[in-house]
């Protein structure tokens, strides 16, 4: 028996965009993968384990800037989607996730596949919504219409989430073999999204406020890569003469007074530095930051005000210092005011910062021109050298993430993704893979062994994205445990906490017919980096393996070089 309602939500994600799907096998969710499927303006992959996919339908999301959709069967498997789920939340990436369910009379009636789906997600979610159980009666179709019509425009409505539609389906779960599927034209619903905008007195007196202040900072978060961002804080940056602290998934590294090694140089314990470094306002806008010195910095050494700039949704006060939150756009706003500039900001400040940032730039030169021991860091360093000036660059969480913040990225065609919501190693490939989906782009995920290993079931499908490159650091464990001094510390270090494993991806590549090279010096790398970067005809790993004690070895000694050096006024 078709179950038309349930047919029309094709339709429905077709007409407003949702034109993806990873599907996930199951019988519970069989009407609505075969509408996912049959539609012809409707793009399906099929994953089987549906913690990848969830993971791979936020790749094509974050890619596309718009909701992609996850269909999957009732039980356990609408539970796998949560990694992603919540890693979206955080990150206002919009999804659609569908989860077929039972009725709700079998909930807790020890009936196969059934656990309680209403609510599933959270607080995870912008919202959740449970469609009817029957859908014969005659409102059965307006419910489910208006249903799916809201859930995609909040999905898409800024802050961007994932939005959850539970799907109670009962039996029989296929059509008849003679049965015809067809698709209605659905009612579309569209939502005109408006924008914050603060009038001209209020930016008028903005721009006079900050005029008071002798020490301006701008600290951008995590971003996805815009020309009309960058334009914008590169116009208020020169025009005030501030310089701009951007982490390297802020995507503001073509920005010219852009500070970009703030994680290395922040360790230094000059008193004199921190005090003329400190600012008296900072400016914020976007998510998360990662460095960590930059948040002791600034928590330590705390700004008069403290301004974020968000259209809109919660904000975090993560420096300890919050003062006004500015709802606009922050990259309108930031225009606007670059160009109501009276007095702009001595150099001295700027300088400050640029200097220490050029002085630690030509001490990590100096450092891997000098080839220490072969390591995660050195070895990276070579890496970054080989890049082409356009990629998309993925860099996992964990040791992976920070080495990219203290290498930085310069190069104005690159943008870097990172899972930095929630920050975890479960999903890193398969948005990786997913994110390879939505665009001819070379893609280059760097990763470590752990989160690689963590995430192998994200090759396992029959869509391997030949514009997708991995370089795999193998230190056959952990490493991130052995660099902290709290875990390296303990007896139980190696097997609790950096977890020893033999692993070599060799294997991996071999099950997924994925392109393999090796590296365990720097000859080595030097040779398996010649040609890696070119698409071919399937995805390639680059597998590095060092040796974690010269993991340690090689880090201390670049951190003790920049603490020992003095600051660049005194170098």
């Amino acid at each position: 028996m078709i179950l038309q309602p349930i047919i029309d939500i094709a339709s429905v994600c077709a007409g407003k965009g949702v034109d993806d799907f990873v599907l996930s096998p199951g019988s519970r969710c069989a009407h609505l993968t075969i509408a996912m499927v049959r539609h012809p303006d409707i793009n399906t992959r099929t994953v089987s384990d549906e913690r990848a996919a969830g993971f791979m339908a936020l790749g094509l999301a974050q890619r596309k800037g718009r909701a992609m959709g996850l269909v999957c069967t009732s039980g356990s498997a609408a539970y796998n989607y949560s990694p992603a789920v919540s890693e979206a939340f955080y990150q206002r990436i919009p999804l659609l996730v569908l989860t077929a369910d039972r009725p709700p009379e079998w909930i807790g009636q020890q009936d196969g596949q059934t656990i309680s789906q209403p609510g599933l997600f959270g607080k995870h979610v912008k919202a959740s919504f449970d469609l009817p159980s029957d859908y014969s009666h005659p409102d059965a179709e307006w419910h489910v219409n208006r249903t799916i019509n809201e859930a995609i425009n909040l999905a898409n409505s800024y802050p961007q989430g994932p939005v959850h539609v539970n799907v109670p389906i009962r039996e029989p779960f296929y059509p008849e073999a003679d049965e015809k599927i067809s698709f209605s034209k659905p009612r579309i619903v569209e939502e005109q999204a408006g924008v914050p905008r603060l009038t001209v007195e209020q930016t008028a007196d903005l721009a006079s406020e900050i005029e008071k202040f002798g020490k301006v900072l701008v600290v951008a978060g995590q971003e996805r890569r815009s020309e009309a961002g960058l334009k914008a804080v590169s116009a208020f940056s020169h025009c005030w003469g501030v310089p701009v602290l951007a982490d390297v998934i802020s995507n503001m590294h073509a920005v010219p007074n852009t500070v970009r090694l703030h994680d290395a140089f922040l360790i230094k314990q000059d008193l004199e530095l921190k005090e003329t470094l400190r600012p008296d306002l900072i400016i914020t806008f976007g998510k998360s930051v990662i460095s960590k010195q930059a948040k002791l910095f600034l928590r330590k050494n705390k700004p008069v005000e403290h301004w974020h700039i968000q259209e809109s949704g919660d904000v975090a006060d993560t420096f300890q210092s919050l003062t006004r939150v500015i709802r606009a756009n922050p990259y309108e706003l930031l225009w606007e005011l670059s160009r109501r500039v009276k007095t702009p900001m001595t150099e001295n400040y700027l300088n400050a910062w640029l200097q220490e940032d050029k002085l630690t730039a030509e001490l990590g030169k100096t450092y891997f021109d000098n080839a220490p021991d072969f390591s995660d860091f050195s070895a990276l360093d070579k890496v970054w050298k080989a890049f082409p000036e356009e990629i998309d660059l993925h860099l996992s969480n964990s040791m992976s993430v920070r080495w990219g913040n203290y290498l930085g990225v310069t190069s104005a065609e690159t943008e870097v993704f990172a899972n930095r919501g929630t920050s975890g190693i479960d999903g890193c490939t398969g948005t990786a893979v997913g994110s390879a989906w939505g665009t001819e782009r070379l893609n280059v995920l760097v990763t470590g062994d752990l989160a690689f290993f963590y995430d192998r079931n994200a090759f396992w499908h029959n869509y391997p994205p030949r514009n997708l490159k991995v370089i795999l650091i193998n230190n056959h464990a952990g490493g991130i445990f052995g660099m902290i001094d709290g875990p390296a510390r303990q007896d139980e270090c190696a097997e609790y906490f950096e977890t020893y494993q033999a692993q070599s991806a060799e294997n991996t590549a071999k099950d997924f017919n994925l392109e393999y090279r090796f590296a365990d010096s720097y000859e080595s790398l030097d040779k398996a980096l010649g040609g890696f970067f070119q698409i071919g005809n399937k995805p390639g790993i680059l597998e590095i393996r060092t040796e974690k004690a010269l993991n340690r070895k090689v880090f201390d000694g670049y951190k003790n070089m920049i603490k020992t050096t003095g600051t660049a006024q005194k170098a």
